[in-house]
């Protein structure tokens, strides 16, 4: 079958792609292959549901800190296209969002469904063909089309958008191209992590703790989440972002620190004598003091301490009072393993982002080769960037093909 662009990936970079391309140039025959029985099957499920569909982040300078990879190469996509556009693009085709306390943006219905709507009911209104259960098995460059064999049938176009997410296979053809591949690792994982301190604390969360791995620079700050099985939350999935290569160097065996109240140790210090002077008479296991610190958790840092709980305020000397705050602003614990954070399942790795060409995301080895989303060398931390990565370059590229 002959056609103007074949897009390999059914997800939100290669379905954006498809419609905005669509729109700028109605002549264009788009076809859209998909392995699943479905697309945008990642966009169903992220967000509990919901779709974390961006940020409220409207600087790109700041934006761009959200990418431990792909930090550099985005600055000028995020000029042309960035957070500020996906919503009016929604919007604007009927989806109503809403900015969230900490910066997630949702749609209002809180269904994921109704961004998949959108995109397929015009995708479907534009003309666009989306083949579902169609394996590609091969790619092959003639001139300046390609020739692309599925299980099914082999499509010849004209040009061709790669958009397949982490895919291990796609890859693979990619590098048949001459493109190199950034080895893939995980990135937002949660940590698993036996400790008598977070034990028995399933559901308990702290809000601004920092979390860092010792001897070297890497940190986040954020809320923390003690689960069954060791950390979650914010600070956790962005550590593992941030670390992505480093916790795969080691294994996923290694140390980290938290800093449950982010402050120094001297200045806790200080708090904590003064605790000890307006509460005297109180006994020390009874109430936690700090506002941030529930008390589930505040009596496991008296036990871990050696301090006898039912001892009051006056009599608890200092050197005890310095084994908690060391505990509260400097908790070592051993990372044993990871666990997938389901919601947003993303990878470190990929096509490296030295061959394209990021004011069209196209191949700068072959001319009408073009690549958007997490099959790059891109990722983000946890929060609706990983999802902007691809709506921009989904844009971009689809602008590039359009010729607009």
């Amino acid at each position: 079958m002959k056609t103007n662009v074949i897009i390999i990936g059914g997800g939100a970079a290669g379905f954006f792609a498809a419609v905005n391309m669509a729109e700028f140039n109605p002549y264009l025959q788009v076809t859209i292959l998909e392995k699943g029985s479905r697309v945008l099957e990642k966009v169903k499920v992220s967000g509990g549901g919901r779709c974390n569909v961006t940020h409220a982040c409207f600087e790109p300078k700041e934006l761009v800190k959200f990418y431990p990879r792909g930090q550099k190469e985005l600055l000028g996509p995020f000029h042309q296209f960035m957070t500020g556009d996906t919503m009016e693009w929604f919007e604007t085709r009927g989806v109503e969002l809403k900015i969230e306390e900490d910066g997630r943006v949702f749609p209002v219905s809180n269904s994921s469904q109704s961004i998949i709507d959108c995109l397929e009911n015009h995708a479907k209104r534009l003309g666009v063909k989306v083949k579902l259960n169609t394996k590609v098995a091969s790619i092959e460059a003639f001139g300046e089309t390609f020739h692309i064999k599925t299980d099914k049938e082999l499509f010849i176009a004209d040009k061709l958008l790669i958009a397949t997410g982490s895919n291990t296979k796609i890859w693979d053809l990619a590098s048949q191209l001459g493109h190199h591949i950034i080895n893939p690792v995980p990135s937002l994982f949660t940590f698993k992590i036996k400790a008598s301190l977070i034990e028995n604390l399933p559901g308990v969360s702290v809000p601004t703790a920092t979390v860092s791995i010792p001897e070297t620079k890497l940190e986040s700050s954020g809320p923390v989440l003690i689960t069954h099985w060791g950390l979650s939350g914010p600070a956790i999935l962005k550590l593992s972002a941030i670390a992505a290569i480093h916790f795969a160097e080691k294994n996923y065996q290694l140390q980290v620190q938290v800093n449950w109240l982010s402050k120094s140790y001297e200045k806790v210090f200080e708090e904590v004598l003064h605790c000890k002077r307006e509460f005297s008479k109180r006994q020390i296991g009874l109430k936690s003091v700090f506002e941030q610190i529930p008390n589930r958790l505040w009596q496991n840092f008296i036990s871990v301490s050696g301090i006898n709980s039912e001892l009051r305020w006056a009599d608890v000397n200092n050197k005890d009072l310095e084994n908690l705050v060391q505990l509260m602003t400097q908790s070592v614990f051993l990372v044993d393993g990871k666990t997938t954070f389901k919601e947003e399942f993303v990878t470190a790795g990929g096509i490296d982002l030295k061959e394209i060409d990021f004011k069209r995301f196209e191949s700068k080895i072959h001319p009408n080769l073009y690549f958007a989303g997490e099959t790059l060398n891109i990722d983000a931390v946890t929060g609706g960037f990983n999802f902007q990565n691809a709506w921009t370059g989904g844009y971009i590229a689809a602008r590039a093909i359009a010729e607009v």
